[in-house]
């Protein structure tokens, strides 16, 4: 099967023969098309012509797959092309032609429904020393043997350098040039769905990078004149000139789900993109992607930290997303667990008449605690409204992700900052409800590396990142065994190295028990979460607090079954009354250090035990 996706950026290799250029640039006076015939070769120059709305085009019947090409603009500036399909020498070099009907695809592959998924959010170059798509390729089987059903990629439009997070793409349509090409990543995908796996896609469409995005000198009207983000200047979604710039994004969406067959999406806060028009950009994207894609299961995803959660729906829609991320449960547990209350923890431990427990049992039988609900300067949150009555299936449920490890000055896990005791109990409360579970790279065997921030920046810019990162962190200190750590330098190399999981971690008796355990949760997961997805209630779960550490949570469904979970989260054994009595028997879902044997009304340390059986009025 061959898949191209057909759009009016960028380079078409035409059927015939030859190839056709198109660019947005209605700020240039001029633009030509300089053709490579290798990297360094004095360029052969094409002229371009332009219509009315900006639109510069040229045809070159020698140009096909392969070939490099810059754009020049006003006789003065080479810049890539920002719709470029890979830019294999970096983001300011040569962009190049690729065909995608010169990949083969596998017939028959249509995914799987939103229900199945167990989420894995990895780094292409953190995975595997290689760092590349073809060695990530080669680990799938691990993951699949483990129980995750589908793979999520932090972004990977081009960005400077050899190596960053993602989040300062430049380049949207280019995988990142040190992972691999285009058909690198296109057999990654493919392995994994050969392996039963869905692969998402970190998409980041909020801003651009700081450096390598040459927009502002020829097509200005990307930007909003009267917005901006945390990140620099806003993208106009609603301006003058905004029509070709929403389409630039919904094209990039539906390129990823259709040329790459990417299973979802993961739309990185969408909190900083601004559109007062209707319909609003958001919408228009889900519509789209839901039309391109159909008769396949593809999974749109949102982050949204004001926790607005209108845009959900709990089967796939069009205009609508199937999931967002769940920061509440989140903060709640690490609160809960760790007693850090600062920045934007500090709502989750100075809760009114409420404890971090309290707020954690909410949040696992409410789905989130703040409804609709910005952050103030500062990390502490507006007013909150009501708890809402979200259904969990909307919501995906972490206990470690990119943002809340990396985030900290030293890129601590909670295996670390919560220690060996709690840290198990964190990763099963994330799998074993009726949410959808993500796992963090290295969180299936337990791993204590960090993982820090880290961008390969250099000049002015390095020192701006790292002169930032010494005033935001610069008051933390760390010491171990007995020395001061001096806070990691983000743009070194070692300091990406630092962040890549450990093998030999991986295969120590402890990476092997917490490997175990993850397993054996997913299989539970499997049996007795995942069937019953249809019938759970929205708005009738309850949770109780028990002695000073301990929380009984009851899930319901519509056949009067009820999922069951006792936890204590403390070092010391828990009293607590007989949660059932009479002649009807739940069947037991999954235990961690709670042995058959424990009497009812005692509650081991650092245990849990998960029940499934009819509902019983005591």
């Amino acid at each position: 099967m061959k898949v191209a996706h057909e759009m009016p950026f960028g380079a078409t290799v035409r059927p015939g023969g030859g190839t056709e250029f198109r660019l947005w640039a209605p700020g240039a006076k001029q633009v030509a098309l300089a053709l490579y015939d290798a990297p360094d070769a004095a360029p052969r120059m094409v002229s371009a012509t332009s219509d009315a709305d900006g639109w510069w085009s040229c045809v070159d019947a020698k140009a096909g797959d392969g070939q490099l090409y810059h754009w020049r603009i006003d006789d003065e500036l080479m810049v890539p092309d920002p719709a470029s399909r890979h830019n294999p020498h970096g983001v300011h070099q040569p962009s190049r032609v690729v065909d995608p009907r010169s990949f083969t695809w596998d017939d028959g592959w249509t995914g799987r429904p939103w229900h199945d998924v167990v989420l894995y959010e990895l780094h292409v170059g953190a995975f595997t020393p290689e760092g590349t798509f073809a060695a990530a390729a080669q680990r799938l089987q691990e993951l699949k043997d483990v129980g995750i059903t589908a793979v999520e990629l932090m972004p990977l439009a081009d960005f400077p350098g050899r190596f960053g997070w993602g989040y300062d793409g430049v380049l949207p349509f280019a995988p990142h040039a040190a992972y691999g090409t285009p058909d690198d990543l296109k057999r990654f995908i493919q392995q994994a769905h050969r392996l039963g796996l869905m692969v998402f896609l970190d998409v980041v469409y909020n801003h651009f990078g700081p450096e390598g995005n040459y927009l502002h000198r020829y097509a200005p009207q990307f930007f909003s004149k009267t917005r901006s983000s945390p990140w620099g200047a806003a993208i106009n979604f609603d301006g003058d000139g905004s029509r070709w710039v929403r389409e630039f994004f919904i094209q990039n969406a539906v390129y990823w789900t259709t040329e790459y067959r990417f299973d979802g999406l993961r739309l990185d806060a969408v909190h900083a993109i601004a559109d007062d028009s209707r319909p609003h950009v958001l919408e228009e994207l889900s519509h789209r992607v839901r039309e391109a894609t159909a008769g396949r299961h593809v999974h749109l995803v949102l982050e949204n930290e004001n926790n607005n959660h209108e845009r959900l729906a709990t089967e796939p829609e069009p205009g609508r997303f199937d999931a967002q991320w769940n920061d509440d449960f989140h903060h709640a547990l690490h609160v809960a667990l760790t007693g850090e209350t600062g920045t934007y923890y500090h709502d989750y431990g100075h809760a009114p008449g409420e404890t971090p427990l309290d707020l954690l049992g909410r949040c696992l039988t409410h789905g989130m605690l703040f409804e609709d609900s910005a952050r103030k300067p500062g990390g502490a949150r507006e007013t909150p409204r009501a708890t809402p009555q979200i259904p969990l299936s909307e919501l995906v449920n972490f206990a470690h992700n990119h943002d809340q490890v990396g985030n900290r000055a030293f890129g601590e896990r909670l295996a670390v900052l919560a220690g060996p005791d709690a840290a198990p109990l964190a990763t099963l409360l994330a799998l074993l409800t009726p949410a959808v579970p993500m796992l963090f790279l290295g969180e299936e065997f337990g791993s204590t590396h960090p993982w820090l921030y880290f961008a390969d920046w250099e000049g002015d810019l390095k020192k701006a990142v790292q002169e930032g990162r010494k005033r935001e962190f610069g008051h933390v200190t760390k010491t171990v065994d007995g020395k001061a750590l001096e806070l990691p330098d983000p743009c070194s190399a070692a300091t990406f190295d630092a962040s890549r999981p450990d093998a030999a971690e991986r295969a120590s008796a402890n990476g092997q028990r917490w490997l175990a355990m993850v397993r054996s949760a997913l299989a539970a997961r499997r049996q007795f979460i995942v069937p019953r997805h249809h019938q759970l209630l929205t708005g009738q779960h309850t949770f109780q607090r028990v002695g000073d550490r301990g929380l009984s949570v009851q899930w319901r469904y519509a056949d009067g079954q009820v999922l069951e979970l006792d936890i204590n989260l403390g070092s010391q054994p828990v009293a607590a009354a007989p949660q059932r009595s009479g002649p009807v028997e739940t069947q037991d879902v999954f235990r961690h250090r709670w042995p058959d044997d424990t009497p009812a009304d005692h509650w081991p340390a650092w245990a849990a035990r998960w029940r499934i059986g009819p509902e019983i009025t005591l």
